[in-house]
């Protein structure tokens, strides 16, 4: 298979997987998460958002959607990312141990109403299924951004959004678009009337 063959076979996988996303079922999970995502906000609550390597990178670009803007101007919405302290995350990794970055940081931050996301391709990272059972002990909503069979994520969680897929590139890719799905629908609800 020549450089050519290949990038369209990765775009027409890329395809398949967002077809998947139009699926009615999970259409309305997406439908789910905005709307708890929604209610957390109007609550006085904040979002809380971790994952590992690109999944960090994911939870990064979504707190920043909330906190700066998406698409139209509102005002920011409190959102953060457990991935950017690097200070506490070798703190804790050191102390503590790397499977204890997420759950530590959501014993100092969270308090009960607040809403964790969670973003794991497998669904099984030990330190995100750790953040959301600490979060979950502390009276959080959970949502879980998983892929393949949604592992424990999928179990703790009280809304997963599981990409059926097991290539990471393409988690990874149907995630941020899910994100961003998101983010468009709670723009609709704060942003004013244009």
């Amino acid at each position: 298979m020549n450089t050519n063959e290949q990038m369209i076979a990765e775009i027409e996988d890329h395809l398949n997987s967002v077809q998947t996303l139009m699926a009615p079922t999970f259409l309305s999970k997406i439908e789910q998460a905005a709307t708890l995502i929604i209610e957390t906000i109007s609550n006085g609550k904040k979002l809380l958002l971790f994952g590992n390597g690109g999944s960090a990178s994911d939870a990064q670009h979504i707190a920043a959607e909330f906190t700066g803007r998406y698409v139209k101007e509102r005002r920011g919405l409190p959102a953060i990312a457990l991935t950017t302290d690097t200070s506490a995350l070798t703190a804790i990794g050191n102390d503590y141990g790397f499977a204890s970055v997420f759950s530590r940081q959501v014993e100092a931050l969270a308090q009960p109403g607040d809403l964790v996301i969670g973003i794991s391709t497998s669904g099984n990272s030990e330190n995100v299924v750790a953040g959301l059972m600490e979060a979950k002990n502390r009276g959080c909503g959970l949502i879980g951004f998983t892929g393949e069979n949604g592992g424990m994520v999928s179990v703790i969680s009280n809304i997963t959004l599981n990409v059926n897929s097991s290539t990471t590139a393409r988690v990874q890719e149907m995630h941020i678009l899910v994100g961003h799905l998101l983010c468009s629908a709670v723009d609709r609800m704060f942003a004013p009337e244009n």
